[in-house]
C-alpha cells in the first residue's frame, strides 16, 4: 500500500474517532482515549504525507539531466553531416545553409581530421580575405577538433562548450563519429527536463 493512502486511511480513522467521541464523550469513560488515539492518528497522516512528498520532491531534484549521458538523447540513426578534405569552403557553406546547421564534420575516410564551422568561414576565410570558392576546408578547417565520448553528461558537455567556447562537440567512439551536438542541443534538453522537473512537483503538490 502506499504512503499517501496509509495517510488517507489514518486521517479518516482520526476523524471517524473524533466524531464517536463528539457523539459518546459524556457517556463512556475510555473516550478521552479515543481522543489522543484520534490525535495520534491524525498526527501520524501528517508526517507520511510531508515525509512522502520531500521524497517525491527530492527524487525530481537529483534526477538531473545534467546526469544523464549524451547517448541516452541522441539518435544513432541521425544523419551526420560530413564532407571530404578536398570539398571547397563554397560548397560548405551552401551545405551549411541548405541543411541549416552550423557545423560540418571533415572526414579522410571514416576518420575526423577536422571540424567546419560558421565561425571558421568568417574569421579564416571571409576576414582573412581567401577565395571561398577556390579554397579547400583542409586549409581553413579547426583541425584535430575536440571530442567526448558518449558516455559524457549533459552536464559534463555543458561545462565544455561554456569554459572553452565550444559551439560543437563531436561524440566520437573507437574512432568513429556518432553524432554531434551544439550548445544549443545541450540549452534545449536542460531546459525541457527543467520543465519537466517543475511539473512534476505541480502534480505531487495537487496529489497531495
Amino acid at each position: 500500500m502506499s504512503a499517501p493512502k496509509i495517510a488517507v486511511l489514518l486521517g479518516a480513522a482520526g476523524v471517524f474517532i473524533v466524531v464517536v467521541v463528539a457523539l459518546f464523550l459524556g457517556k463512556f469513560e475510555w473516550a478521552n482515549y479515543l481522543l489522543y488515539a484520534a490525535f495520534v492518528c491524525l498526527v501520524l497522516a501528517a508526517v507520511i504525507m510531508f515525509l512522502h512528498f520531500f521524497i517525491q520532491l527530492w527524487k525530481a531534484f537529483t534526477r538531473s539531466e545534467h546526469r544523464t549521458p549524451l547517448n541516452q538523447l541522441y539518435n544513432e540513426s541521425e544523419t551526420i553531416h560530413s564532407v571530404g578534405p578536398n570539398t571547397l569552403v563554397t560548397e560548405c557553406v551552401r551545405t551549411m545553409s541548405t541543411k541549416k546547421i552550423g557545423a560540418l564534420i571533415v572526414l579522410d575516410g571514416e576518420r575526423m581530421v577536422g571540424i567546419f564551422t560558421e565561425r571558421d568561414a568568417l574569421n579564416k576565410v571571409l576576414a582573412a580575405g581567401l577565395e571561398p570558392s577556390k579554397t579547400k576546408v583542409s586549409e581553413v578547417m579547426t583541425k584535430d577538433p575536440y571530442s567526448i565520448p558518449p558516455t559524457t553528461t549533459v552536464g559534463e558537455a555543458m561545462e565544455l562548450v561554456t569554459k572553452r567556447r565550444f559551439r560543437h562537440l563531436p561524440i566520437v567512439k573507437n574512432g568513429r563519429v556518432l553524432a554531434v551536438v551544439s550548445s544549443g542541443d545541450l540549452t534545449h534538453w536542460l531546459v525541457k527536463d527543467q520543465v519537466g522537473e517543475v511539473q512534476e512537483i505541480v502534480d505531487l503538490a495537487v496529489r497531495s
